[in-house]
């Protein structure tokens, strides 16, 4: 069946079944008979039949849609379609084939070339005759670096040297020699730069060892000024080097790596150890349509182009076959590199490999984070329009979600995200009026709806492209019906977490989508977004009733007073227990107004604790099935503890 948008879909099909069951290479072209992407498969007509069946990933749909006709070559066997498919895409360059883009730009630190020197860190490097160092991997650990500097070395912190009549602040505190105001001379001056040049320059163990000497030398001297500076140089530059270090590895040359895609985006890390020292960590970023376990093989060919790069051992995720990598680099290098594919089952003495590839994950999923964040998530917010049948994109969505305690500070969170990204700057808290102490989801979300969007229509600002709810089919039909009744037809949807469901207005069954479904990792996005900004909302309501509150409810107690007992009782429960005298003490009040307070905070610590069984018993009778006359004794009980409990706020 036809699910593309693709005139010439059949005809890809038709090709796909005719293929041959053998091993080989298969190029797609588009209408312009470009090649847009070539694959390996040791089967062809399975692999390119398999773009056809099931439900189609993003990616596959991308690349459909954007197809004209396949091709397809036969092999001797799977390493020759290797070794073909390689070549294809260095003379082609496919759009949707891995092609290297560098995601970093590692800062440097720059030591001007002036009569009077400053330092910086940029990422930028001009021929100025200037001297740069670096480039350091951890761009906040030279930031500590530099300011450790400056702490230690009298330089200039000004931009530009001017002559000054008076020194800055900086020449007062003793962090400046003020050359500005010729307080030192030029000579004395790069003395100071000499210093810090040669700690940079610190890299191997004689120059370290030279540096360490100069200390020593300075202090026979007597010059311990200028040996504590060298001495707190080297320990900075220690810190800024051991930040970058790999620890409990041996000193063999090694590189990990791993990827983490979402759809088509796909971002490399690779750490690279040499002497044991995490020399370089290094992004990469591409496109791609291949399949999980063929990134890395396709990414390693074009990451190793010379031999010189390539290290004795490789570390790569298990879900790899290293086979033909090792064949590969052996044959085109002429080097004997061991690739090592680790996973779960990794034994103990291979974990702390174990951990530098999932380094290298975390690392590649942050940078997908930044991706999706600077361009959108487009390609989830297009499946979601095609599975939902949304008449636009859904480029604004708003997600709404109850947060209580057995009833109590029932709050509804109204959170926005626009281009599949927070737009937090639109976020919006609802303390609910009409469920307090009353335990209704359904009758929560109509008024939270009702109120956000009779708003809006009321103030005529842009509506939502898309509303989702935190929940099943009731809580969606509950909303469909505000909405209807306001006369707007804003799109709703619902998400029930247990099978992460999604549920439409009045629908018999709801939509089922493969966990790897991009649309479906954005609704996630949004809906635990909800809840957490519910949850945080109610958890402040809750604190600041049991401290605040409980306090400025007894008697002869007002701000200042408040205070004084939350600092030195903490909770109403130990103010009740403690000694009259104590709390006499604490408010420097006479006996008598000791016991008032007293005697009225542990009638309300008793009210609490009435109250406080009542819900749990309510709570049993709800969740336990218990008979209807056992959920009013229930609530019943409550509303006289809570009656209780004004009563005794009120005098």
């Amino acid at each position: 069946m036809n699910t593309s948008n693709n005139p010439d879909y059949e005809s890809l099909h038709k090709t796909a079944l005719q293929a041959p069951s053998s091993s080989g290479v298969y190029l797609w072209r588009n209408s312009d008979e470009k090649i847009i992407y070539v694959g390996k498969a040791k089967n062809l007509k399975n692999r390119l039949s398999s773009y056809f069946s099931g439900e189609k990933h993003i990616k596959t749909r991308l690349l459909i849609e954007n197809a004209k006709s396949i091709e397809y070559i036969t092999t001797n066997n799977e390493y020759e379609a290797f070794l073909l498919e390689n070549n294809l895409i260095k003379q082609h360059s496919p759009k949707y084939n891995i092609q290297l883009k560098d995601g970093k730009s590692y800062p440097v630190l720059k030591v001007t070339k002036e009569d009077f020197p400053r330092f910086y860190k940029t990422r930028q490097v001009k021929k100025d005759g200037s001297d740069y160092f670096g480039p350091f991997p951890d761009a906040g650990a030279l930031d500590t670096f530099i300011d450790t500097l400056y702490r230690i070395f009298p330089v200039r912190h000004c931009r530009t040297l001017k002559k000054r009549d008076a020194p800055c602040m900086y020449y007062h505190i003793g962090r400046c020699k003020a050359p500005c105001c010729d307080k030192i001379d030029k000579q004395t001056y790069n003395e100071f730069i000499g210093e810090i040049k040669s700690l940079l320059n610190g890299k191997d163990e004689e120059t370290i060892a030279k540096i360490t000497a100069e200390m020593k030398k300075a202090a026979s001297e007597l010059n311990f000024e200028k040996a504590a500076r060298i001495r707190d140089g080297l320990k900075a530059l220690t810190v800024m080097q051991n930040q970058n270090i790999v620890e409990d590895f041996d000193s063999e040359d090694r590189d990990y790596i791993a990827c983490y895609r979402e759809g088509e985006l796909v971002s490399f890390t690779v750490l690279r150890i040499r002497n044991g020292k995490l020399g370089a960590r290094d992004n990469f970023r591409t496109v791609s349509l291949n399949e999980d376990n063929e990134l890395l093989e396709e990414f390693a060919v074009s990451y190793y182009t010379d031999d010189s790069q390539i290290p004795p051992k490789i570390f790569l995720p298990e879900n790899v076959s290293s086979e033909f990598l090792c064949r590969w680099l052996s044959e085109t290098f002429g080097v004997t590199t061991e690739v090592i594919t680790l996973g779960e089952k990794t034994p103990g003495a291979e974990r702390k490999h174990l951990a530098a590839l999932e380094m290298c994950l975390h690392n590649a999923k942050e940078d997908i984070t930044r991706r999706l964040r600077e361009r959108g998530d487009f390609p989830a917010l297009q499946e979601l329009k095609d599975l939902l049948g949304l008449p636009n994109l859904p480029a604004r969505i708003e997600g709404f979600d109850i947060a209580h305690i057995g009833g109590k500070f029932p709050v509804a969170s109204l959170i926005s995200f626009y281009n599949g990204n927070p737009d937090k700057k639109n976020y919006r808290e609802f303390r609910l009026k009409t469920t307090n102490g009353v335990i209704d989801d359904f009758a929560s979300m109509r008024e939270v709806t009702s109120r956000r969007y009779s708003r809006l229509l009321n103030e005529g600002k842009e509506l939502p492209d898309l509303l989702l709810i935190d929940g099943g089919i009731g809580q969606v039909n509950a909303v469909d019906g505000v909405l209807r009744a306001l006369g707007l037809s804003i799109p709703i949807a619902g998400l029930a977490k247990r099978d992460e469901e999604i549920w439409r207005p009045h629908a018999s069954k709801p939509i089922c989508l493969p966990k790897r479904s991009d649309a479906l990792r954005l609704l996630q996005r949004v809906r635990d977004e909800t809840h957490r900004f519910a949850t945080s909302r109610n958890q402040e309501l809750r604190t600041k009733e049991n401290v605040i509150s409980s306090f400025a409810e007894l008697p002869h107690i007002g701000t200042s007073r408040e205070k004084i007992l939350i600092k030195t009782f903490m909770t109403l429960e130990n103010l009740a227990a403690a000694p009259e005298s104590d709390v006499a003490q604490a408010l420097h009040v006479r006996a008598g107004v000791a016991s008032e307070i007293l005697l009225a905070a542990k009638n309300l610590a008793e009210k609490r604790r009435e109250i406080t069984d009542a819900k749990k018993m309510l709570a049993e009778a709800q969740l336990g099935g218990k008979s209807q006359s056992e959920e009013n004794y229930a609530s019943r009980l409550a509303d006289l503890a809570l009656g209780s409990e004004l009563k005794v706020a009120e005098k």
